[in-house]
């Protein structure tokens, strides 16, 4: 019964690091990522001028911020839990679940424009900066991906020190 309170008191801290950092990461990435401009025309819209390192920029932002969430937050469920890393793993994908979605969806919503209302509305040329969004797909799995990493290192790690303390057990034995 203690072993599994402690794997779900992990899981249960992992949902809840992962929600508030990724609202708070969120915010973070609204405030770093470049924005293009936007021409807005009755009827339309369409950058400023072709400008793919905005959208580079705006992504590379997101994963990076990411990835630094995942390791930090694993080291920490690690922290809570390292005799079981099965827990830890769970709990560090559950939280980059969370927290993606909630830093995407806090991140996008911030910078939102009503493109479709403007250009319905405007007679004339506006610019406007466009929404934030994220353009490379795979940026939605650094998060776990770090999360990943730091699991296999500790285990890794434990793994080696295991191996090490066998060999000096063998070497310690007298021989006959």
């Amino acid at each position: 019964m203690t072993t599994a309170r402690r794997a779900s008191a992990v899981i249960l801290a992992g949902l809840i690091t992962g929600a508030v950092s990724g609202v708070a990461l969120g915010v973070v990435w609204w405030q770093l990522a470049p924005r293009v401009p936007l021409i807005i025309r009755s009827g339309t819209s369409f950058p400023q001028t072709y400008q793919p390192e905005g959208y580079l920029a705006a992504d590379v932002a997101f994963g990076v911020l990411a990835i630094v969430a995942g390791v930090a937050i694993t080291i920490g469920l690690a922290n809570m839990r390292r005799e079981h890393l099965f827990s830890v793993l769970i709990a560090g994908l559950l939280a980059s679940a969370v927290g993606t979605a909630a830093m995407w969806f806090v991140g996008t919503r911030l910078g939102s424009v009503d493109i479709v209302g403007l250009s319905a509305t405007t007679t004339e040329d506006l610019v406007v900066d466009a929404p934030l969004r994220v353009a490379m797909p795979g940026m939605f799995v650094m998060w776990a991906l770090a999360s990943v990493g730091v699991v296999m290192i500790l285990a890794l790690g434990d793994w080696i020190s295991e191996v090490r303390a066998a060999r000096s057990a063998r070497s310690d034995r007298p021989s006959p």
